[in-house]
């Protein structure tokens, strides 16, 4: 009993061994992380657009 003991230790440590083998090694990509542009804060004069509508259509109803 005791050599069937001995003998299935070195059976499961010589496979946990060499379980790997020998690939390659894996590279992975690298994370590239861009901000995101926010239109409504890209420029100054993004923020008249909404002011200068209004304004024609107030111009448009009083005509």
């Amino acid at each position: 009993m005791k050599k069937f003991a001995l003998a299935a230790a070195f059976a499961v440590a010589s496979t946990a061994a060499f379980a790997g083998g020998m690939d390659a090694p894996v590279m992975e990509a690298p994370v590239i992380i861009e901000e995101a542009v926010n239109t409504a804060t890209a420029s100054s004069g993004s923020n008249l657009i909404l002011p200068l509508i209004a304004l024609l259509a107030i111009a448009a109803a009083v005509q």
